[in-house]
């Protein structure tokens, strides 16, 4: 007798993902804003962008996204906020916890985790395992991203990339400046720097690098904001270890200073 059960075909689970990945990627050739990286500060301007009605598509080259944001400190999945950074998580409905005056823990999974999905409920794209290569220009200014296959990279296979039109790129690769360094390596650009280059991240004193993040969330280049550690790195500033409040208010800063810019 029948049981009213549907077959499941093979194939058609292969079209379903092929399909639906190809209209999404065909669909982001052309943005307001491309962002480079998916650790605390690229999911926040993701986040504030997409909030605002701009179209906004981030680039993570590893399977996962959320940065050093994952294993807090030492694997340890807690982050440390201050209170302005506290503030951002209790509107997104994540729940933090006062440890002592002035300093506040949450779950760095929750936070991650919740994130990207403001993120995408928002209307934001989230590309894992494509990674930014390099820059389009076009009139002396960054005008998007070149994206490939990470697994390509990791493969030193040359094969080439893509191209996708961006009216701003957002710097979020943190430590390693990936994106900037190819802006420094291929279009002879002064930056928004004491020295018009790369600075270099310092080591570490949290005070310090927490109180500079935010003055070196800035335009760096014609149509390429850094944010986040990124932007510390690039001038100079120290790094801050696994507090994250001064992460999420650079995304959050670099977006609104984007969505004026766009108005």
């Amino acid at each position: 007798m029948p049981t009213g059960k549907t077959e499941i075909e093979d194939t058609m689970i292969s079209r379903a993902i092929v399909d639906t990945y190809h209209k999404k990627l065909l669909s982001d050739m052309e943005l307001d804003v491309a962002i480079a990286g998916g650790g605390p500060a690229g999911l926040m301007a993701a986040f504030e962008l997409a909030r605002f009605g701009r179209k906004v598509a981030l680039f993570e080259q590893k399977l996962s996204i959320g940065g050093g944001m994952w294993g807090g400190g030492i694997g340890y999945n807690v982050i440390v906020l201050q209170e302005s950074g506290r503030a951002i998580l209790e509107e997104l409905g994540i729940r933090t916890e006062e440890y002592a005056p002035g300093y506040y823990t949450a779950s760095s999974i929750e936070t991650v985790a919740s994130l990207a999905l403001s993120a995408v409920k928002a209307g934001a794209s989230i590309y894992n395992l494509l990674s930014v290569e390099d820059v389009m220009v076009s009139d002396g200014r960054i005008s998007g991203v070149v994206v490939n296959w990470s697994a390509f990279k990791i493969a030193r296979l040359h094969v080439d990339p893509i191209a996708i039109k961006a009216q701003y790129v957002i710097e979020a690769t943190g430590h390693p400046l990936e994106v900037l360094n190819k802006v420094v390596e291929k279009c002879e650009v002064k930056l928004a720097t004491p020295s018009g280059a790369i600075e270099g991240e310092r080591s570490m004193n949290a005070d310090l690098g927490e109180s500079a993040i935010m003055r070196n969330t800035v335009e760096i280049a014609p149509g390429l904001f850094v944010v986040g550690m990124a932007g510390n790195a690039a001038m100079g500033a120290h790094r801050m270890g696994p507090i994250f409040g001064g992460m999420l208010l650079s995304g959050q800063k670099a977006a609104r200073a984007i969505d004026k810019l766009l108005s």
